[in-house]
C-alpha cells in the first residue's frame, strides 16, 4: 500500500462545547448553523458536523478541511457570519483541538481560543486512499 503513512494538509477542527439549553440548541445546530454553513458552499470544506452527548448537555463540532487555508476561509465566513453571536448563546466552548499541519496564520487564529494543536504523524484515511 504506497499511500500509507503519506504526507496529507488535510485539517480537522473539534470544538467541544457546553450546552445551554439542549431544545434550543438541538434545533439552532441543524436548522440554522448547519444550514447556513452548507448553504457558503466553500469548495474547500469536506465536512460540518455536531454530535451531542446523551443527557444533551455537551456537544462537539468536527469540522474538516482539504488544508490549512481551507479551514481559515471557514473561520473568516464564520467571524462574519452572525452564527458567531448565535454560536455563544446556545454553548460555552470547553475545549478546541486542530488536528494537522496548521499553517501560522490558523495557529494565530485558533491560539485566540485556546486550541491546542497536533501536527499530522502517520496513517491512512480510506476516503483518500480507496477501498482495500
Amino acid at each position: 500500500m504506497t499511500d500509507l503513512n503519506a504526507p496529507t494538509d488535510r485539517m480537522v477542527l473539534i470544538i467541544d462545547c457546553k450546552v445551554k439549553d439542549v431544545d434550543s440548541f438541538k434545533t439552532w445546530s441543524r436548522d440554522r448553523a448547519a444550514k447556513y454553513v452548507y448553504d457558503l458552499k466553500e469548495e474547500n470544506s469536506i465536512s460540518y458536523e455536531w454530535h451531542i452527548s446523551g443527557d444533551g448537555t455537551e456537544a462537539t463540532l468536527i469540522e474538516s478541511f482539504v488544508d490549512s487555508d481551507a479551514m481559515m476561509v471557514r473561520l473568516g465566513n464564520h467571524a462574519a457570519s452572525p452564527l458567531a453571536t448565535e454560536v455563544m448563546e446556545h454553548v460555552s466552548i470547553t475545549g478546541v483541538c486542530c488536528l494537522g499541519n496548521a499553517k501560522q496564520d490558523a495557529i494565530e487564529a485558533l491560539s485566540a481560543w485556546g486550541a491546542r494543536f497536533r501536527s499530522y504523524h502517520s496513517g491512512y484515511n480510506r476516503e483518500i486512499v480507496g477501498p482495500r
